[in-house]
């Protein structure tokens, strides 16, 4: 195989630093996609947007040594390259996810269902003759307020549609691939296909038993560095080094959990006879290490001071995926209320990342955890959920 060769052609620096950030982000969702329902058609898209990263990659270091001519300006295009860097680490773990499918590395079942139940989960659904969705666009539909889900990719006969627009209009057999919080399944799932959806159940037996605890981590590993991810790109979009440092914690945390799961998986490797499908799980507690890993270094450059230059706080803002923050009020209607009453995912689309709570932090809040007056919400998501979380907080007035 000949190596790549890249031809540089002009680009915003501003427009390579979001594309790299949203593609990288895209192929996460994707690679975990393909793993989930062992579609190598899924994986194997992972792997050419991983060319393209390679492409953007090196279009981004000719641009910003073309944009320089002084030790100022260089320095001041330190922390974009770290960001960018960090954004193609991000996609090669991505593209290492996708290779468990590809290499057919197993997989369990149970570790397949639970990491469909996970905080921010992936589902699949194919549109239906007479479903609601079909023949109107993605902007008409706005699913992300209306179910809390958000389609990221439309495969349509043999061909894929990346990160689709509200112009996007929806056919009959288009199989949608989309993110969100567990709630919002069902809704969407009946929505796309008109079914019930039911849940796939597994039998548990002993051997299930013993890799239980692997599966707890693998899951939580997930949460954890797409947690890691959100709020490395919080820190430096509000240049906060509260939020950085918790990054840094939550990378500590994850090599702790890597090594737990090894000493797991060599303990229930006596009982299988195919230790193939244990090679998977390593597989994805390494790239699920890595994306943390990547994350930290994007808010490794608020911890060391590092000079953010607009271009990135600009690229963050213009992204596919949103960031926002939001003080709650006292007159808030919010106020009092836990957020499984409130089901902020479900009707705005927006998954709150964490709390500013005076002078402490509150990481990715439980169904249980009531919203104070004064709260800060971090959250992500869409433009659209972002208005819709802005008026659901608001103060009413007095009629």
């Amino acid at each position: 195989m000949f190596p790549k060769e890249f031809r540089y052609s002009p680009k915003n620096l501003k427009d390579l630093l979001t594309e790299m950030k949203d593609t990288s982000e895209l192929m996460v969702d994707l690679a975990y996609s393909a793993m989930i329902y062992d579609d190598e058609d899924v994986a194997e898209e992972v792997l050419n947007l991983e060319d393209k990263m390679d492409t953007l990659d090196y279009q981004i270091k000719m641009a910003a040594m073309l944009s320089t001519r002084r030790v100022d300006e260089a320095e001041g295009l330190l922390g974009v390259l770290q960001v960018a860097a960090c954004s193609e680490n991000i996609a090669n773990a991505a593209g290492d996810i996708a290779k468990i499918v590809l290499m057919n590395m197993g997989i369990p079942m149970e570790l397949k269902v639970a990491l469909r139940e996970a905080e921010e989960t992936i589902v699949r659904a194919t549109v239906a003759a007479e479903s609601s969705m079909a023949g109107r666009t993605l902007g008409d539909l706005e699913l992300d307020i209306e179910t809390g889900m958000w389609i990221i990719a439309i495969r349509r006969n043999e061909d894929w549609i990346y990160d689709p627009d509200k112009e996007t209009r929806l056919r009959q057999g288009d199989v949608l691939i989309a993110r969100g919080h567990d709630e919002g399944v069902t809704l969407f799932f009946e929505m796309a296909t008109t079914r019930k959806f039911v849940p796939k159940e597994i039998e548990h037996n002993k051997i299930l038993k013993d890799l239980e605890h692997a599966v707890d981590i693998i899951v939580d590993m997930k949460n954890m560095s797409e947690l890691s991810v959100g709020l490395a790109y919080s820190a430096i979009l509000f240049d906060n080094e509260d939020i950085a440092y918790e990054v840094s914690a939550l990378e500590s945390e994850m090599d702790s959990m890597k090594y737990e799961l090894q000493h797991w998986v060599l303990e229930t490797a006596k009982h299988f006879e195919d230790v193939n499908m244990l090679r998977g799980i390593l597989h994805l507690a390494s790239a699920s290490e890595a994306i943390s890993d990547a994350a930290y270094g994007i808010a490794d450059t608020v911890l060391r001071d590092i000079e953010l230059h607009p271009i990135i706080t600009l690229a963050v803002r213009n992204s596919e995926e949103v960031i926002t923050r939001l003080q709650v009020e006292k007159c808030s209607p919010i106020v009092g209320k836990t957020f499984f009453e409130l089901k902020l995912e479900t009707e705005t689309g927006l998954h709150v990342m964490a709390i500013k709570r005076a002078d402490r932090w509150v990481y990715a809040p439980k169904g249980n955890t009531i919203v104070q007056a004064g709260d800060m919400l971090i959250a992500r998501g869409s433009r659209i959920g972002e208005g819709a979380l802005i008026e659901m907080c608001e103060c009413k007035l007095n009629q």
